[in-house]
């Protein structure tokens, strides 16, 4: 169970970097009734991971034969297509941090500035007139309709389905993995439910941060996880 949590790690990374979710997160812990809305993005975010898992372990099941034996042809297929299309967003990633950055650097003036930060998608400034049901919603769907999020959690429950563990280290692997998805929603949501609004402070700061750095790194952990998945795909498809 110990290799198979290290070979999880960087799809439990993929998901904590995932930028546009912490920033929809800070814009609703920013907004009226913050720690409400909150709660309400975080168990959104949290039914989306189980939905996820739950819905890949039934179709994985019926698509895996009672003996398992060695990897399907299906298993190598999925896992070229992911590692395809996660080396592809790590391309378009760096080269997006790179824009911005470049466009940061040649601001002179504080109008350039402005203008060249990283803003919040247009949609999400309405986040301040959101109730709990919507926070709700839209914790599901940040994390459902990011393929990079989606990705990574197919992945995972494909890695913990193959590896043949009993009942209970399965259960125990998946909540570790969970756990580790949720991170990133989870401890902001604690920080402001412990500080109030003396939390405004870090979370600016950390939306700021995230802004201008994400691309590049997640970028980066977005190669080496398309590249695993892409070695995986062509071992067992020449084996």
């Amino acid at each position: 169970m110990g290799e198979l949590l290290i070979t999880l790690l960087p799809l439990g990374l993929g998901i904590i970097m995932s930028p546009l979710a912490i920033m929809a997160l800070v814009a609703v812990l920013v907004s009226q009734n913050a720690r409400r809305n909150g709660i309400a993005f975080l168990l959104g975010w949290i039914t989306a991971i189980v939905l996820i898992m739950l819905l890949c372990f039934w179709i994985f099941s019926s698509l895996t034969p009672g003996d398992r034996g060695p990897a399907a042809t299906w298993v190598s297929v999925l896992r070229l297509i992911v590692g395809v299309f996660l080396v592809l967003s790590a391309v378009y990633m760096w080269l997006r941090g790179r824009h911005q950055i470049r466009e940061m650097a040649a601001a002179v003036s504080p109008t350039d500035v402005v203008e060249a930060a990283p803003q919040l998608p247009g949609w999400l400034r309405a986040v301040d007139k959101f109730n709990p049901g919507r926070s709700y919603l839209l914790g599901i769907g940040i994390f459902v309709l990011n393929p990079v999020d989606l990705s990574c959690a197919v992945i995972a429950t494909l890695d913990i389905h193959l590896a043949q563990l009993d009942f209970g280290p399965t259960l125990v692997t998946s909540l570790i993995f969970g756990l580790v998805a949720a991170s990133p929603i989870l401890i902001p949501v604690i920080i402001v439910l412990v500080k109030g609004k003396g939390a405004d402070g870090f979370l600016q700061g950390a939306r700021t941060w995230i802004a201008g750095n994400t691309n590049i790194l997640n970028g980066i952990l977005l190669a080496i996880i398309g590249f695993m998945q892409l070695s995986k795909a062509i071992q067992d498809l020449l084996a």
